[in-house]
């Protein structure tokens, strides 16, 4: 009756000892570290530099406790752990001098950090701690609001310029372009006109809608983005200001940035560790530009360049397909950049799709017409230093929307179709919310998150050993299999643990609990009604199941309500609070189940079990 079958206990098993080795790595704590990341948009780091750092500190006779490349994208890092923060600080400035020509210009960048202790083989396992939020750790909070009415503004120029240009170039007459709020409204005289500029514009606009109106020769059609377009747009302008902050936040040197978006047009920046507020603003608000010039052909390649460069170029020696002579007669900005798009040529090879606005697109016609087969390159201005980030060979003439092709894979046109738009911030942003919390009231905040944790679980250990005695024990057992595998959850998922997360966890042991004093006292109603001993077990656990999947199903919608429309702490909150249902469900039900029939499932002639005092109504 009271039996578990051999893979149930298995199970059980399984689950207590992944549980314990994803909590593990929470208590091997953190060394000294310093984090490599790239200073410039067109350098990658690789798996490379591990070696290379290795080499640099050799050369200086540092020791080190384990060197790793972690990460991918914009956020990856290579770390290096040390003894303690003397050789950490004598590290760093080694790698700065050894892994940057240029002092006052460097490439990589290399901040102070902290490490895992966690062994290898636990990291080769994913096996990782927490991060900690920023209350829990100190540092900067900025809830930033993006203009999108710019966002939108800017395409709409962008398409007003593209229309125009584009019925010039076939040919088409009408007689007006007009912008009326976020529309293009376009007058013709004759509907074969009308017709024939919507078939020009829908084939080079494909993300455009047409509704057309007017009567006789004062016909119009009305131009607007659709509604997928209008919505990507806006998507579009948010996370291009985000990739632009996380290439920014890397010269704070933090390591675990935070950097989402919130909503359709806020974005939330966390910086843990970063105390300096004024400096954060300055990084997160500084601006960039980008500049198309012609490859000055006068200098014939392989030459000594340096002292070949005529008096009105340039020499570039940082970025893509460099060294490169560069005339300083800016053809466009990126100001006349209205989209870059990741897309395909003709050949289905990878190419980046670009649109200029009106202005930009006549003066790239102008440029184009005349320097068929010559080179021209894109050129990123940040903090007055400027990087090559393309330099390619003009096919034919063309204005305000081109293709650059020969970007080699999907992710290499990607990247550059990124780095077009992400020069500078697509749309103004306004900080609205601004926290500072110092990292003594972080460790004082986990205290007494661990505190609260601690003592509401002995309490509840306390209460159910007394009351209910082995059963109760039993409870305990199934409380601290729950703790462990919701500890575990949240690190393998490398969740964030926030103050309203710890809480959550203590709200989780007491809804835990909850379910185990509903099986109990089933089972006693089950002996008070004269059940047998196993049978009382057997039929206490099966009518609790359906209380305690109603109370926790209601529970778990707000959960996942919380989850998807909250945000920051609330959000917070709601993941430990849903994991924590989960986690009790399977511990106060299967494993505590599995605890009894353990104990007392092979017993026949069980006559008593310990679950306090029964309380027996006088019969009458």
């Amino acid at each position: 009756m009271n039996r578990y079958p051999l893979w149930k206990y298995i199970l059980i098993l399984a689950a207590v000892l992944l549980g314990a080795l994803f909590t593990a790595p929470n208590y091997f704590g953190q060394s000294p570290a310093v984090q490599v990341t790239s200073g410039k948009s067109t350098v990658k780091m690789t798996a490379d530099m591990v070696a290379k750092v290795d080499d640099v500190l050799k050369a200086a006779n540092i020791a080190n406790n384990g060197i790793a490349f972690d990460g991918s994208g914009t956020y990856a890092s290579v770390r290096a752990r040390f003894a303690d923060p003397d050789i950490q600080f004598r590290a760093k400035a080694v790698l700065e001098k050894g892994l940057n020509a240029d002092p006052a210009d460097p490439t990589y960048l290399v901040a102070l950090n902290l490490q895992s202790d966690t062994p290898k083989w636990m990291q080769s396992l994913h096996a990782l701690p927490m991060y900690l939020g920023l209350d829990l750790r100190g540092g900067v909070h900025f809830l930033m609001q993006v203009d999108t009415k710019a966002v939108l503004n800017k395409r709409v120029q962008g398409i007003q310029a593209a229309a125009r240009s584009q019925l010039r170039d076939k040919n088409v007459r009408h007689a007006g372009i007009d912008r009326v709020g976020d529309n293009i409204e376009i007058r013709f005289r004759d509907d074969a006109t009308r017709q024939k500029a919507k078939d020009v514009l829908a084939s080079q606009l494909g993300d455009l809608s047409f509704v057309d109106s007017g009567e006789g020769d004062a016909l119009k059609t009305v131009v607007s983005l659709k509604p997928a377009a209008l919505k990507q747009t806006i998507d579009d302008g948010v996370k291009q200001n985000i990739s632009t902050l996380s290439k920014r936040v890397n010269e704070l040197g933090v390591a675990e940035p935070v950097i989402q978006q919130q909503g359709p047009d806020r974005i939330v920046v966390q910086l843990p560790g970063v105390q300096d507020v004024a400096r954060a603003r300055a990084v997160i608000g500084r601006t960039a530009t980008l500049e198309v010039r012609m490859v000055d052909n006068s200098i014939t390649p392989g030459t000594e360049l340096s002292s070949a460069v005529p008096f009105n170029s340039e020499l570039f020696t940082v970025g893509r397909n460099v060294p490169v002579v560069l005339s300083k007669d800016v053809v466009i900005t990126g100001d006349y950049i209205s989209s870059a798009i990741a897309s395909f040529d003709q050949n289905q090879q990878a190419a980046v799709s670009i649109t200029l606005n009106g202005d930009g697109g006549r003066k790239m016609r102008d440029l184009t017409r005349d320097n068929v087969g010559k080179r021209m390159a894109i050129v990123l201005f940040e903090k007055g230093k400027p990087e090559v980030l393309s330099v390619a060979t003009i096919q034919s003439e063309f204005g305000s929307s081109f293709q650059i092709t020969g970007m080699g894979n999907a992710e290499n046109s990607a990247e550059l179709a990124l780095l077009l738009r992400s020069g500078a911030l697509s749309a103004p942003m306004e900080v609205i919310e601004e926290r500072t919390i110092g990292p003594a009231l972080g460790a004082e905040n986990i205290a007494k998150g661990m505190h609260s944790t601690i003592y509401g679980f002995a309490a509840i250990a306390v209460f159910m050993l007394v009351y209910y005695m082995m059963f109760g024990f039993f409870s305990v057992l199934a409380l601290g299999v729950n703790l462990l595998l919701l500890v575990a959850l949240l690190s393998l998922m490398q969740a964030t643990l926030t103050l309203p997360g710890m809480a959550a966890i203590a709200l989780a042991l007491g809804m835990a609990i909850d379910s185990n004093v509903l099986i109990n006292e089933r089972v006693r109603e089950e002996l008070r009604a004269g059940a047998s001993p196993q049978a009382a077990i057997s039929a206490g656990f099966e009518r609790a199941w359906a209380t305690i999947i109603d109370s926790n199903v209601t529970t778990l919608i707000v959960g996942l309500a919380l989850w998807a429309f909250g945000s920051g702490p609330v959000r917070g909150f709601a993941v430990v609070h849903t994991l924590g249902i989960l986690t009790s469900m399977f511990s106060a039900v299967f494993v505590s189940r599995g605890v009894v029939n353990l104990w007392y499932g092979r017993k026949k002639k069980l006559q008593a079990i310990a679950i306090g005092t029964v309380w027996v109504p006088d019969q009458k």
